[in-house]
């Protein structure tokens, strides 16, 4: 739904080359757009903010209240965090910033299509609300360390961002982890060596010193490889090694992390390591644990990929389904 004709002549041509998806209504007002969603029932509807007569905040309120199970993704150039948290509050599942749409409207409409939250990787550094209530694992497995008591407990992500190129990985975990530092919480950082070795010196340049981190107990790298091999058993993951090897790493990480609230941030690339090497539902069961991570001891977990050695890439059944593993996706 827009008002710009060749712009809803590229989304309409990018949505109909996947044969999975088929358009079937367009607007160029807001009040169009409420009344083509009353009448269609659609399952998923793109909307600008800037539309006339009625902008698409509320275009998708009256939506959510005319077609209750239509999916909303917004698509607007307007980067303004206030705006893109009262659109995400409408109950939107995404915010694409149109710049980025290239790359990014096929990766959002499947994950908001999939239930998941999807916003641009360009509006990656706000903190978001997540409007899903997070449910405490149950977990009645010998060896697993308690999770963290409830003081510590916050809104917790786990969240996946797909590259293009290595310096975008880069960019991303330094920001991921640096504001982790910074804020005195601890972080976990499980990657390739080049990986550790490069963010270490843009941490630097972001002012921080990571030899009192480490000192302290707030940073700890591991090399991906090394950690697959402590909890992997005959090419999957045992879930009570995963959760014992990681559970000890969080609490141990968490007890170091200064101030009332101690939160732990954790990247990690074992699952994109599996997934290059062609273990792919090794690597969605890894996800899977994940999640369960992320109930437990409330963690924010970023786990990045390289889509130029992975086989598939973005069109393969494999990312759709390790998309629908986090809470929130992104692609550079």
């Amino acid at each position: 739904m827009d008002d710009y004709e060749p712009w809803r002549r590229f989304i309409s041509t990018a949505l109909q080359k996947q044969p999975t998806l088929q358009v079937i209504g367009e607007a160029v007002d807001g009040l169009e757009a409420v009344q083509k969603a009353r009448q269609l029932q659609p399952d998923l509807i793109l909307l600008d903010i800037g539309l006339p007569t009625l902008n698409g905040i509320e275009a998708a309120r009256r939506i959510r209240e005319l077609s209750p199970k239509s999916k909303i993704l917004f698509l607007s150039e307007n980067r303004s965090w206030d705006i893109v948290e009262e659109a995400l509050r409408t109950g939107a599942g995404g915010y694409v910033v149109k710049s980025d749409a290239e790359g990014e409207l096929l990766p959002a409409v499947n994950a908001v299509l999939g239930g998941k939250r999807f916003v641009s990787a360009s509006l990656a550094g706000n903190d978001l609300i997540d409007p899903k209530d997070e449910q405490t694992a149950d977990h009645n497995s010998g060896g697993v360390v308690p999770p963290l008591p409830p003081e510590n407990v916050g809104i917790a992500r786990h969240k996946a961002g797909f590259y293009s190129d290595d310096r975008f990985i880069l960019d991303d975990l330094t920001q991921f982890i640096g504001a982790a530092l910074k804020a005195g919480n601890s972080a976990i950082v499980v990657a390739t060596k080049s990986r550790r070795d490069s963010l270490l010196l843009r941490l630097q340049e972001y002012g921080l010193d990571i030899g009192v981190a480490v000192e302290q107990g707030r940073y700890i790298a591991l090399d991906a490889a090394d950690a697959l091999s402590t909890f992997m058993l005959d090419g999957m993951p045992d879930p009570v090694r995963f959760l014992k090897v990681l559970g000890n790493l969080i609490v141990t990480a968490a007890e170091a992390a200064k101030g009332e609230q101690a939160r732990v941030a954790i990247f990690g690339e074992m699952c994109h390591l599996l997934w290059a090497q062609g273990d792919a539902e090794a690597a969605i069961q890894v996800e899977k644990l994940g999640n369960q991570l992320v109930k437990t001891y409330h963690v924010d977990i970023l786990c990045g990929y390289s889509l130029s050695s992975v086989q598939g890439g973005m069109e393969s059944d494999i990312f759709k389904r390790i998309c629908a593993e986090h809470s929130a996706v992104y692609s550079r």
